[in-house]
């Protein structure tokens, strides 16, 4: 699937661009990403569950996290790539878009060019991701997003070790900054600016913020969506953006964390809670207690190919909204919202005939800092935007809230 990255500079009414296909129109820059859907033996559950236990240390669990990487990793089931350019004459590399970490690395798969630009620097580097790891040296290096607009000085990982990332060649990473404290073995409590920050930082970007859109796929390679930095792409949502601010409750306080409550029909099955929005999670997660209610009040039972909760066709037709009040907001999934994309069951390890849901358990009771992950199933229905000046996130509809593409 081809998306677009979409950028907006402070100032580009004078930038010209060449033909190919990076876009120009309204002040806003697009250049294509791509999403891959990438499963293996393990179900789509298990492919989740490495990073989520990674999430519930919390940027404080970084070094104990790093020195225990003894279980095997697999790569996402979706993961949302853009084509970056390193070094000059640059180098393209195919990252993972993350949200939910902030190390911006090269190297897993194409190995990383040194050019004039480059400068080895005195640090190490390692992160794990629960769902991989690498680690490798620090260089400070020129980074390309599109013609027109380069990041100087930007520090990258150069992996000499990965795991858990074949087919891509690394991360970009776009989470909060303080996660990058502690991956510095050399520079413990140091912090790298992300790609965002230097953006902002440098003047190539008026405001220090990133929107997101994706729609919901129908097929392993869609173009469904845009990543906009510095500003939001209005052509991408309907009315407005309602914020709201990131949690102070920890461990979801150190990524892009908020509070909410969910509701199934009229009935609550979530009350107020701590949680994360996260681009780099398949599926959506809620605790325990509450994926308990929404398992009685569905009818679904677990489907041990996918590990997905399957429904039948009148429990489908039954189906009620799942509703997520965030900031006094309510963003209603609709039961078709609630599903996989039949088209994609097969690609799952599923049956084309069934009909499974994308709700599954975080596997344990809330009240322990974070209590859901708002993942792509989520994403696919809502724009949101990441304002690291103002430390809040927002929500919108779009088009394909109510759509019935699943």
């Amino acid at each position: 699937m081809v998306l677009a990255l979409t950028l907006l500079p402070a100032i580009l009414l004078a930038l010209r661009v060449a033909a190919g296909p990076v876009l120009v129109e309204d002040n806003i820059i697009s250049l294509p990403l791509s999403r891959r859907l990438n499963f293996t033996s393990a179900n789509v559950v298990q492919q989740d569950l490495a990073r989520l236990k990674k999430f519930k240390i919390g940027k404080a669990g970084v070094n104990e996290e790093r020195a225990v990487v003894a279980e095997p990793v697999d790569n996402q089931v979706v993961s949302y790539i853009a084509s970056v350019g390193v070094g000059s004459p640059a180098t393209t590399y195919e990252l993972i878009v993350d949200t939910g970490s902030s190390n911006t690395w090269v190297g897993s798969g194409t190995k990383y060019v040194q050019t004039s630009t480059s400068t080895k620097t005195s640090n190490t580097v390692s992160v794990s991701y629960g769902s991989g790891s690498f680690s490798g040296t620090e260089f400070i290096d020129q980074v390309t997003l599109a013609p027109g607009l380069v990041i100087s000085k930007q520090s990258i990982g150069v992996a000499s070790r990965s795991s858990g990332f074949s087919g891509t060649d690394g991360i970009l990473g776009i989470g909060p900054v303080d996660l990058t404290q502690g991956t510095l073995t050399n520079a413990q409590s140091t912090l790298i600016p992300t790609v965002t920050d230097n953006l902002f930082s440098q003047g190539t970007i008026s405001a220090n913020l990133i929107g997101i859109s994706f729609e919901p796929a129908r097929t392993e390679d869609d173009a469904n969506g845009s990543i906009s930095f510095g500003g939001t792409d209005s052509t991408k949502f309907t009315g407005s953006v309602a914020f709201t601010p990131v949690t102070s409750t920890l461990p979801a306080g150190d990524y892009w964390g908020i509070n909410q409550s969910i509701t199934y029909g009229g009935t609550t099955i979530l009350a107020s809670t701590a949680g994360i929005v996260d681009t780099g999670t398949t599926l959506i997660y809620i605790a325990t207690n509450a994926y308990t209610k929404y398992v009685s009040a569905t009818g679904a039972v677990l489907d041990n190919n996918t590990g997905l909760l399957r429904i039948t066709s009148a429990q489908f037709a039954a189906l009620q909204n799942l509703n997520f009040v965030i900031g006094g907001v309510t963003y209603s999934l609709t039961p078709n919202a609630q599903i996989w994309p039949r088209s994609l069951n097969t690609a799952i390890g599923g049956s084309a005939s069934s009909i499974y849901l994308v709700v599954s358990d975080w596997g344990s009771n809330s009240g322990e800092g974070l209590d859901f992950i708002n993942g792509y199933a989520f994403l696919e229905r809502f724009y949101s935007v990441f304002d690291t000046t103002n430390k809040q996130i927002g929500f919108a509809t779009t088009p394909f809230t109510t759509a019935t593409t699943n």
